[in-house]
């Protein structure tokens, strides 16, 4: 058989669409005759689990990860034998670094990651336009952003991953294709550089979290969404020598018409601080010219060059702004870049990606183990559509005030913001349509934002709330017990999803049940009273489903809840694989 660029033979069998891609041919999928090492295979061939994930970057990873630590088995396919060496990604913000610290990762994440600094942004005479305080403390707890070393993260992640009994990761294997049915998936996959060695996957739902050239997406119809940005730029990381000061803020963006460019740090690999640089594509250069090393340097002269750090890589990005139609074909998802893309003015690329999977998975967690109807994850596609869509108009929006090459448009540009004319950055967007309180179909005040988080002590720990009371829905009463004015048949019902049922105090109160926790910090306290809340409900993925100054309204949130995830009555909560510890008998 001749064999395509991307090693899989070209036949009956499969065929290459693009460089990443493998289909059947609408041929029935012959039996390949064995071949040296099929005996190490032939026990894996029909494999069974309950999630199937294509793609093992950041965000196939997370989901694995997620979904593993939550019981449930997973093979993932990754076309590559080895990881990519080079960073990608840099930026992590609190929502995120509070998702990896759930995941049990902290104390790892923090030799790879630095809290970031102020980022700046400075216009075509180096005058000061804008000034964001990064360093703040975030609703998640920690400050608003970390730079991390993106390599280091995804190893960790890995490492992790291997120690799991019930993860199963297929690397230098290719997705040919996959079928679906009521009971599940069948996915057929084969070995890149011996595509006739071929398996079969069975598993209850798929992810594609394989990329902006994903084969999953393609192969379930779904189409791009172009919302209408372009604009190449060359990326450059750069390892500092021992001792070297740079010359240059630690953050920020120079708007400068002559080279808009970024700076940011790169995160810490081994003790040692890496930065990047990112350098507009001027429309007067070629794409080859901007890639040579010695151009690179050149524009790297004004802060470091060659004798005082390493150049790790180089390479020019073609940033766009795009989405995903769908993200559902029945029992196949997707997740990540094979979901969206969007330019990095915001830092968002990788941080949405994650995003979907901590949104995906609680979904998943509740479908799988019986506990849910399916139905909820349309609302995963509906409401992750909208909010990264508009995470990414607000991408472009800063992409075309940072892209201006034109000396006469920037000078207009630095006038209004040094005039004061200019609005404030935007706030980062909430959720607004999907799985929220919104009576007579309006959303209702505060839900679709991300809960505080903060420090708690409960009679037998303190730490972070996460760290203290676990996972799942939250329903949190300000001084008062929430199951206190709830039928018992709702509390059941919640505590069969595996809800906590927390009293929040600002002091402990002497006969304080096991489900009371003290607020340390007066996080919780700030947020009920200048609200004027008693109780709030949280989802898993820690954005509030809704607040409630009453028990009357708590009772209402909490009945459209069971109604949003397809449970009416009490016989509805199907048991899990385990039957979750009801937290009014749990000491937190």
């Amino acid at each position: 058989m001749a064999e395509t660029a991307s090693g899989c033979a070209a036949s009956k069998v499969c065929r290459v669409s693009d460089r990443h891609a493998l289909r059947i041919d609408g041929q029935e999928f012959e039996k390949l005759p064995a071949v040296s090492g099929w005996e190490e295979f032939e026990d894996m061939r029909n494999d069974t689990f309950d999630v199937a994930i294509v793609g093992y970057g950041p965000v196939g990873k997370g989901l694995a990860l997620m979904l593993s630590r939550r019981g449930y088995s997973v093979s993932i396919v990754e076309r590559w034998d080895e990881p990519y060496p080079f960073p990608r990604a840099v930026c992590m913000d609190h929502e995120i670094r509070r998702v990896m610290n759930s995941l049990g990762l902290a104390d790892e994440l923090a030799k790879v990651s630095a809290p970031s600094p102020r980022y700046q942004w400075f216009g075509a005479q180096g005058q000061m336009l804008l000034d964001i305080d990064w360093t703040v403390e975030s609703v998640s707890g920690g400050p608003e952003a970390y730079f991390f070393h993106q390599p280091s993260l995804e190893a960790m992640m890995d490492r992790e991953l291997r120690r799991i009994s019930d993860v199963q990761i297929n690397s230098g294997w290719e997705m040919i294709d996959f079928d679906q049915d009521g009971a599940g998936i069948k996915l057929r996959i084969c070995q890149r550089v011996n595509p006739e060695q071929t398996k079969t996957i069975s598993a209850k739902f798929l992810i594609g979290a394989d990329g902006a050239n994903s084969q999953v997406r393609e192969q379930s119809g779904i189409e791009w969404q172009d919302l209408g940005f372009q604009a190449d730029w060359l990326v450059v990381d750069v390892l500092p020598n021992e001792g070297v000061e740079l010359r240059i803020p630690e953050a920020g963006q120079s708007c400068k018409p002559s080279r808009p460019t970024t700076f940011v740090p790169g995160g810490i690999e081994n003790g040692r601080r890496h930065r990047r640089w990112e350098f507009m594509r001027l429309p007067s250069e070629t794409m080859e010219e901007l890639q040579q090393p010695e151009k690179v340097w050149s524009l790297l002269s004004p802060w470091i060059g060659p004798h005082e750090a390493q150049l790790i890589r180089h390479a020019l990005y073609t940033f766009r702004s795009r989405v995903a139609a769908n993200w559902r074909n029945g029992r196949v998802l997707l997740a990540g870049d094979a979901a969206h893309l969007m330019p990095p003015f915001m830092g968002q690329g990788m941080c949405s990606g994650l995003r979907d999977a901590w949104n995906l998975t609680w979904r998943l967690d509740l479908v799988l183990s019986g506990k849910a109807d399916a139905a909820i994850l349309d609302s995963y596609s509906e409401e992750r559509k909208d909010h990264v869509t508009e995470v990414i108009n607000l991408s472009v929006q800063l992409g075309k005030i940072i892209c201006v090459a034109d000396e006469a448009e920037a000078a207009a540009r630095d006038q209004i913001f040094l005039s004061g004319l200019a609005p404030p950055p935007p706030k980062f967007p909430d959720l607004k349509t999907g799985l929220l309180y919104q009576p007579r179909g309006y959303l209702s005040p505060f839900a679709g934002q991300l809960g505080v988080h903060g420090q708690v002590s409960a009679e037998s720990r303190s730490g972070p709330y996460d760290a203290v009371v676990g996972d799942g829905f939250s329903i949190l009463g300000w001084e008062h017990d929430p199951r206190e004015t709830l039928p018992q048949e709702m509390v059941d019902q919640l505590e069969g999803l595996g809800a906590n049922f927390v009293a929040v105090h600002a002091q402990r109160p002497a006969s304080a049940s096991s489900n009371t926790i003290q607020d340390i910090t007066g996080k919780y306290e700030a947020f009920f009273r200048s609200n004027g809340l008693s109780s709030l409900v949280a989802r898993p993925d820690y954005y509030l489903y809704g607040v409630a100054r009453d028990a009357s309204r708590l009772r209402d949130i909490l009945q459209q809840l069971l109604r949003d995830l397809g449970i009416h009555k009490a016989s509805d909560v199907a048991p899990g694989r385990e039957a979750p510890s009801p937290a009014r008998h749990r000491a937190i």
